[in-house]
């Protein structure tokens, strides 16, 4: 680096004392040099402590090799304790020498935030080993199974965040997650390696974020893990892509734009973000990314209080009006939209991001190149504030005494000047990313027919339209409307039953506005309208349903089942507790609550904003809710005449689609209940029953609660058939009973089914135990049977009944057929039965079977691909028509909706797909039976 040819860039010392300070003490280096330092010294007292603690450091290292690999050279012999040590005074002369280049404009922007992200990497990669080697050398850490390549044990972790893009300024946290390669450890060998790593994990957080009388390395964030609140430091690559799979939200597909393997095994680290990748990158455009980050941004503004009056002294320079966050989420946003169709748009940095967005046509050069630009200021500001004092803050000075330091930093001594342009630049940066987050366009009017004339002439009669202010409104909206409506495949039945909506509505003031401030809405409505006659109809019976939608909470997050389960929890309560409420109304309340979210599903899947995929878990996150919340009410309703439940407890098992968390819109749920009476022979009440007798009928109240029509509908269909013994089966089974039926009686079928039985719902003293101690017994029970011979030529016997007793159902049927879902997914739970492994969802136990060898890779991959492909197609079936697809009659849009799910262009190009994929798939299992069968 050339210090000497470099021009300072503070053209006045703060501190002269200070500055003229340092200028003795490095009198003997070039000119400029000395004059760059004193003048940091003297606008930074920690810059003046470093320069003056490293200063013959300094003398040596201005023309040296790279910088963070001088300082680290040789750390790797170092043991646990003396790595603290060196790591600490590495980052305070990597941090100085940068800072230099930073201020004397040596460095560019992507320098100075490359070298504080190399020195974050190589210290986390470091301190990872280290412990990782200590743990091997205790004898704490199992030897990897035969074959396995894996460095540094496996483990590696991921940089999130700035880290991940290589952005990172002088006081930044490092965001890591820390996972592992479970296919490096066998099976008996997974719980002791977990454990060993997870302490590896811990040490090495505390390596780097410690702060000792050295300093510390880098704050070090392990929170953005799945579901960080629960789960350990470090946990295996198959559960996160589990997690992800199942629960994963908008915004953490966002933090995987930025992520990147930087330490222990990268090769395993990126092997998983392969993995990862339909999670983050959607094959169709997704809109909902633009929703949920200007949620976002709007939730950090009110909670940071940050939304007043735009003005320099106090700014924030990341989170306020203009800052740096509003630039990052205008990119990552239009990443998330594109990204999944176009793998040019997947980088990581802002800067390079806004060039390929360019690039790609998704928003103008000229745009970018001033984003790129006002971006970069934005940074070289914050890297000045946190310089002054190694704070980790992104605020402006509210002094103007400090505010001419920073000006001062970035080489400008007009103070008001230097303030103006950046109130300019602040301003610039909010218009052009906030049009974004609040888009607005018209349509032209489209010819009508004169059946649409007569029914558009009634709507000025309509109560929604009855005053001034809302016919205006609607006015400005109606042409969109019709427009989109005019495209759907019988306009006239569509804007009929647009129609039957418009006349239910009781007011139209807000909804017009929200149609007026939100175009996709009025796509929204006019396809449910155009393309889904049961989800019009629906609309037309319950308007009220839109009362989500008009309240804001209709494009919120999703709240999981937790949040779903505590919100009917809260509402169940008001409901009976309400004066002239009860059970009665608690029924009613706990339909209407259920089919706003279920309509919320239905119209998101819709729209594009969510997949076929994300529906499904969100379909089970409601049903959990709702079986979670209800059964003890209904407990409770039914303990009031016969007493408390005897024993421990009930559990409610989910089987089939609800317990592997994959349903669609007509699903029913198939539910088991077990009881643990523990030696007690009836309860104790006013009307006392049997213990036998009180969980039957317990479990009949349940049904009904559910399945029972009332004013308000009915909240799901209730199959029972999966119980032990069928139809013929108690409806309710003690816990000793299932176990001595499942390991002496039951059919491999039955077997199968409970591969993908989850307990969702529990009640009694002791319900939360007895259903952990169900889920250890179905472990058991699959490690048990799992290996007994026979299983694979039992399943080619139930293929064959299945496909004699039901032919594909239409030209395009996606589930019942030879290499369809229900194929597939036989196959799926037959590699979970083998491996005796706890995976549900289908995805999970294919690779289980991966895992355990029962399936070639290759093949695991294809019918991963196929059963994702075939169960798009049927999920977004289902939402159109509950009888077979019939492309005639779905109509346009439904077609498109289709096409979306499927990643395919034509209809043409869908069916093939669906021939080809079906074929492949019943061409691998038909393989894999038959090898199977022929080694029994």
């Amino acid at each position: 680096m050339d210090f000497a040819a470099s021009i300072t860039r503070l053209p006045i010392a703060h501190d002269s004392a200070r500055a003229d300070s340092v200028r003795q003490l490095l009198s003997g280096l070039p000119g400029a040099v000395v004059d760059l330092a004193s003048g940091a010294a003297g606008c930074s007292p920690f810059l003046a402590g470093l320069i003056q603690h490293e200063a013959e450091w300094l003398a040596g290292a201005l023309d040296g090799p790279d910088v963070v690999t001088a300082e680290t050279a040789g750390f790797e012999e170092l043991g646990a304790e003396d790595l603290g040590v060196a790591l600490r005074r590495a980052k305070r002369r990597v941090a100085l020498y940068t800072a230099l280049a930073d201020l004397g404009g040596v460095w560019r922007l992507e320098q100075v935030t490359g070298a504080l992200s190399d020195l974050a990497d190589r210290a986390s990669d470091l301190a990872l080993r280290v412990h990782v080697a200590a743990e091997m050398a205790r004898g704490k850490l199992p030897q990897m199974r035969d074959g396995a390549r894996a460095e540094a044990g496996g483990i590696f972790a991921l940089a999130m965040g700035k880290g991940g893009a290589r952005e990172l300024n002088y006081s930044s946290d490092i965001d890591l997650i820390v996972l592992y390669d479970d296919d490096a450890y066998a099976a008996d060998d997974q719980h002791e390696a977990r454990a060993a790593l997870i302490r590896a994990t811990r040490k090495a957080a505390a390596t780097l974020s410690d702060n000792t009388e050295h300093g510390y390395v880098f704050r070090t964030d392990l929170r953005l893990r799945p579901d960080a609140s629960v789960t350990p430091v470090c946990i295996s690559g198959s559960a996160a892509l589990a997690y992800y799979e199942a629960e994963g939200r908008t915004w953490e597909r966002a933090a995987y734009i930025k992520a990147r393997p930087c330490a222990g095994d990268l090769a395993a680290g990126q092997r998983f973000l392969d993995e990862l990748r339909p999670f983050v990158w959607r094959k169709h455009l997704d809109f909902a990314a633009i929703q949920d980050a200007h949620d976002m941004r709007l939730r950090i503004r009110d909670h940071k209080g940050l939304g007043g009056r735009l003005e320099v002294p106090g700014h924030n320079m990341k989170l306020g009006r203009g800052g740096i966050r509003e630039i990052e989420f205008f990119t990552q946003t239009r990443q998330l939209i594109a990204g999944g169709r176009d793998p040019d748009l997947r980088v990581r940095d802002t800067v390079g991001g806004l060039a390929a967005l360019a690039a790609k046509g998704w928003i103008p050069p000229e745009v970018a190149m001033e984003l790129t630009d006002h971006y970069r200021q934005h940074r070289d500001i914050e890297h000045r504030i946190q310089m002054v004092n190694d704070a980790q803050t992104h605020t402006l000075p509210k002094d103007g005494e400090g505010l001419t330091v920073i000006a001062q930093m970035m080489g400008d001594a007009d103070l008001p000047a230097w303030s103006a342009r950046l109130k300019a630049r602040l301003e610039r940066v909010h218009e052009l990313t906030e049009s974004f987050f609040a888009p607005g366009e018209a349509g032209e009017l489209p010819d009508l027919s004169e059946e649409a004339q007569k029914i558009i002439a009634r709507w000025l009669d309509y109560p929604a339209l009855r005053t001034d202010r809302a016919r205006a409104i609607f006015r400005r909206v109606q042409p969109e409307i019709l427009s989109r409506m005019a495209r759907a495949a019988h306009p006239d039945e569509a804007l009929a039953r647009f129609d039957g909506f418009l006349a239910g509505l009781p007011a139209g003031v807000q909804l017009f506005s929200l149609f007026e401030a939100n175009p996709q809405l009025i796509e929204l409505i006019v396809d449910i309208c155009g393309t889904a006659p049961g989800l019009a109809t629906y609309l037309t019976r319950h308007p009220a349903v839109l009362d989500a939608v008009l309240a804001g909470s209709f494009f919120a997050p999703w709240p999981r089942a937790e949040g779903l389960r505590d919100g009917l929890a809260g509402i169940l309560r008001a409901a009976l507790d309400a004066p002239g409420g009860g059970y009665e109304q608690a029924l009613d309340a706990a339909r209407r609550w259920a089919h706003e979210w279920h309509f919320r599903i239905g119209v998101h899947l819709l729209r594009g904003l969510i997949d076929a995929d994300e529906a499904a878990v969100q379909y089970a996150d409601l049903a959990d809710a709702a079986i979670a919340a209800l059964f003890p009410v209904t407990a409770d309703e039914f303990s009031r005449r016969h007493g408390p439940p005897p024993g421990r407890g009930a559990v409610v098992l989910g089987m089939g689609s609800l317990g592997a968390r994959q349903l669609n819109t007509g699903s029913d749920l198939d539910l088991i209940v077990i009881y643990d009476a523990a030696g007690v022979e009836q309860s104790d009440g006013p009307r006392p029953l049997a213990t036998r007798a009180y969980y039957a009928r317990l479990t009949q109240a349940m049904i009904t609660a559910v399945s029972a029509p009332t004013a308000e509908g009915r909240l799901y269909e209730v199959d029972m058939r999966l119980r032990p013994s069928g139809r013929q089966g108690p409806v309710a089974t003690s816990l000793q009973s299932f176990e001595n039926y499942q390991l002496t009686e039951a059919w491999t079928w039955e077997h199968l089914a409970l591969t993908r039985a989850r307990p969702v719902a529990a009640s009694g003293s002791e319900g939360a135990a007895l259903a952990d101690e169900v889920e250890g017994l179905r472990h058991r029970i699959l490690r048990d049977r799992g290996g007994q011979p026979g299983v694979m030529t039992d399943l080619a016997d139930m293929r064959d009944r299945i496909f004699r007793a039901k032919a594909p159902d239409g030209q395009w049927e996606a589930k019942i057929g030879p290499g369809r879902i229900q194929d597939i997914e036989l196959l799926a739970q037959s590699f979970a039965l083998r491996a005796g492994d706890a995976a549900r969802g289908a995805a999970a136990q294919i690779r289980a079977g991966k895992r355990a060898g029962l399936i070639p890779p290759a093949q695991a991959d294809r019918l991963l691909s196929a059963h994702r492909f075939l169960w798009r197609l049927h999920a977004a079936g289902r939402l159109l028509t509950d009888r077979s697809l019939d492309m005639s009659e779905i109509g346009e849009g439904g077609q498109e909706l289709l096409l979306r799910e499927t990643g395919c262009a034509t209809l043409d190009q869908l069916s093939s797909q669906l021939a080809e994929r079906s074929a492949e798939a019943e061409q691998i299992i038909n393989a894999l039976i038959g090898a199977s069968e022929t080694a029994d």
